[in-house]
């Protein structure tokens, strides 16, 4: 009998550990367990190209043996009709047709030399992925700077992950989205919870709040009631339904609450904190009755809010079981022109209330993407290089290159951040040649029809995908690469814990690894170092890149992540047993103290509530995944959610002739998008809700803005204006 291999999903960054094993053998005997776990795959190795596998949940301490409706469903990508399988080249002709491997690739060295001659170097730009394993992102920030000798490459990341980031860094100089193991939300007194919809977008997540639901103490802060603002329902928590864009305002007037009724733990305060003066001035101003006027929020469930997390904290401090607060924010509360500052917010609440760099308490962001945690470590931010070094400072820089065997002034400097990297894309001084890896911009992008503008302006577009994505359907060059059960690597989850991706089929003939790509273009382009396409090379190399630096993999190596008990957080320097809560003895700052800093709303970069307009927020549905590249091609996903619906308040549809089910149009001066409308008490009055996942006239991104936060370069795709009409009312055909 067959064993499974033992990997993870390929979805979000819970990153849920799964078995795979071919269709009607994943049984595994009896006393064999532990030998799955020591070699994570079969004596017989992956199995042959075309099986048709099927996934199971397994126990980990992230999913518990759970999986969500993507994840049982991850397998059927591998096999999907729709598979690329070969090389596809546009003709004369406009059209893409199958071309050999060594004619592509010399094709897209031709593109970058001739944009170097043409335009210089930062001509040729580069956009990842925080779906890529750590190893391709370490190599693809490696080929960007020495083989295309660019400057111009980031990432998607960038639209998820980096306000987050920014306010982590400023506040306690570090970023790892949960600096603790996820399982110490598990007998939590209170958590409040912002932005985030974790019931949708990671199922098994909810388990790990069951006991702060028992003891009353879950709070939700959305717009919408969701999914995850329902198990707030039956006395199990409360939620707060803020106007859009006001969160900041809400977080403030809780913080407001914490100083003013003496709630703040002041020890923790004078001990390990600095700027709280400042801090507590700027709160006189949101008194909760202002941030009721401002957010909705009624005055008296600020005060309750603040009160329960005090309470929590107080629990945790005297050592009482069930104690423990913690605040978690989501993209909801980040993904905004003021997203830094709103992260920030909450983490002045958190320290007022003296939560994080405890055993007890803390606070923490919940990454999005796959390997959104790990893929802005090693080097695909324009900012950065491996180990989240910073690629301006020349210590950095010249660890980096002595791995690299290089001088540092063949380093570039800083490049883009992705929104101005894409508003580049075809202009003066802009990008003209362009590769994508991992990402389909095309739909994922704020103001997607200029990116897509900017798309077809580019004299070359290379597009790594295993389907025809959007994006890849635009472009003049489209490589065949691997999916994640047919790879090895690493993937770094949400907790920054390091795990082993595991190959479990053959790749089909003629897909090739995303490493090989980027050593045989960077042999044809003459670049110095050493490129590899065995993963495990390069993982060794990216352990010497990041040694010394704040997300140290030095100690981790292969032989450590083949044992799934052993558990690998970061920094991880060599000879340590990894840093599974971080902060416990000193913030990363010099003097060792965590940094208030006051912050207050600025303006939203659309004009909102203007009569006759709404305010649209985006987001995730349960069966699908980013912009859908994959999930829309899973049929069992497909069927269950064939279209984006526009959820809209029946107050709100009445004057506009709206009716469940008619289709809608929803628009502004960006673009226009068709919807069917989905009537609901859910949500408020002056708010609509889209899906991110659909392409076309369908594709939300449409609508969104590409104004950004002026610290971390996210972009605002939660708050935008928009007109809605009905277009054909339901069964008119």
């Amino acid at each position: 009998m067959s064993m499974a291999t033992h990997t993870h999903c390929p979805y979000c960054a819970l990153q849920c550990a799964m078995r795979l094993a071919p269709a009607g053998r994943m049984a595994v005997p009896a006393g064999t367990a532990s030998a799955v776990a020591e070699t994570g795959t079969t004596a017989a190795g992956p199995a042959p190209a075309g099986t048709v596998l099927e996934a199971a949940g397994r126990d980990f301490p992230t999913n518990r043996g759970g999986l969500c409706r993507k994840g049982w469903t991850s397998p059927t990508l591998l096999n999907s009709p729709e598979r690329l399988t070969t090389p596809l080249l546009r003709g004369a002709d406009g059209e893409l047709h199958p071309v050999g491997w060594d004619a592509a690739l010399d094709r897209a060295a031709g593109a970058v030399r001739a944009a170097w001659a043409a335009y210089g170097t930062d001509a040729v730009g580069v956009f990842g992925s925080g779906g890529l394993t750590n190893e391709k992102a370490y190599q693809l920030g490696k080929f960007a700077r020495l083989a295309l000798r660019t400057s111009r490459i980031d990432y998607n990341g960038r639209f998820c992950m980096s306000s987050a980031a920014a306010a982590g860094n400023r506040a306690f100089g570090l970023d790892r989205g949960l600096p603790f193991p996820l399982a110490d939300l598990d007998n939590a007194h209170t958590v409040l919870l912002l932005g985030s919809n974790v019931a949708d977008t990671m199922p098994p997540f909810v388990a790990h709040l069951q006991g702060t639901r028992d003891a009353g103490g879950l709070i939700v802060v959305d717009p919408r009631r969701s999914a995850t603002a329902a198990l707030t329902g039956g006395g199990t928590g409360l939620h707060l339904q803020p106007s859009p864009g006001t969160d900041l305002a809400l977080l403030l007037g809780i913080a407001h609450v914490v100083v003013q009724e003496g709630l703040a733990d002041k020890e923790f305060i004078q001990r390990r904190t600095a700027g709280y003066r400042s801090v507590a001035r700027s709160l006189n101003a949101w008194w909760p009755e202002r941030v009721q006027a401002v957010t909705g929020v009624p005055a008296e469930l600020v005060r309750e809010t603040a009160r329960r997390l005090a309470e929590g904290a107080r629990r945790a401090r005297a050592g009482l079981t069930a104690g423990g607060s913690y605040i978690l924010t989501g993209r909801g509360v980040e993904q905004h022109v003021d997203g830094t500052d709103t992260a920030t917010a909450a983490i002045n609440l958190s320290l007022l209330l003296g939560l994080p760099g405890t055993t007890h308490s803390g606070y923490g962001t919940l990454t999005g993407q796959g390997n959104g945690q790990g893929g802005r470590e090693h080097g695909q931010k324009s900012d950065q290089l491996p180990g989240y070094r910073k690629i301006t400072d020349p210590a950095a820089r010249e660890h980096v290159a002595a791995v690299w065997g290089i001088a540092p002034d063949q380093l570039p400097g800083p490049g883009l951040p992705a929104v101005e990297l894409l508003k580049s894309l075809g202009r003066p001084g802009g990008v003209r040649c362009l590769f994508v890896h991992g990402s389909n911009i095309a739909v994922s992008a704020p103001d997607a029809g200029r990116v897509l503008a900017g798309l077809r302006s580019l004299d070359f577009l290379m597009v790594a995908d295993f389907v025809l994505s959007e994006t890849a359907a635009e472009a003049d060059l489209v490589l065949p690469v691997l999916q994640w059960a047919e790879e090895e690597g690493t993937m770094t989850n949400l907790e920054g814990r390091v795990l082993r991706r595991r190959r479990a089929v053959t790749p089909p003939e003629g897909a090739r690894s995303e490493l090989w790509i980027m050593q045989e273009l960077a042999a044809r382009l003459g670049a110095p170092s050493m490129f590899s396409d065995n993963p495990e090379t390069i993982f060794e190399e990216l352990r010497r890149a990041s040694a010394g630096g704040p997300a140290d993999y030095s100690g981790i190596d292969y032989g450590i992540l083949d044992d799934d008990s052993v558990p690998a957080y970061w920094p991880f320097p060599a000879g340590s047993a990894g840093t599974p809560r971080l902060f416990l003895e000193a913030f990363a700052h010099a003097d060792g103290r965590a940094r208030f800093t006051a912050v207050s709303p600025g303006d939203t970069a659309d004009a909102l509530h203007r009569p006759g307009e709404l305010t649209l927020v985006t987001g995730r549905l349960l069966e699908h995944y980013q912009s859908g590249a994959q999930t829309r091609r899973v049929a069992e996903l497909s069927a269950a959610q064939p279209e984006p619906r526009l959820q809209l308040h029946p107050a709100t549809a009445l004057p506009l002739g709206i009716g469940n089910g008619d289709m809608a149009e929803i628009s502004n001066h960006r673009g226009t998008v068709r919807a069917r409308a989905e009537l609901s008490t859910d949500i408020r009055p002056d708010t609509v809700f889209l899906p991110f996942h659909f392409a076309g006239e369908q594709s939300a991104n449409l609508l969104t803005q590409a104004a950004t936060d002026p610290v971390s370069g996210m972009p605002e795709f939660k708050t935008s204006a928009v007109q809605v009409r009905v277009l054909e009312k339901a069964g008119s055909r």
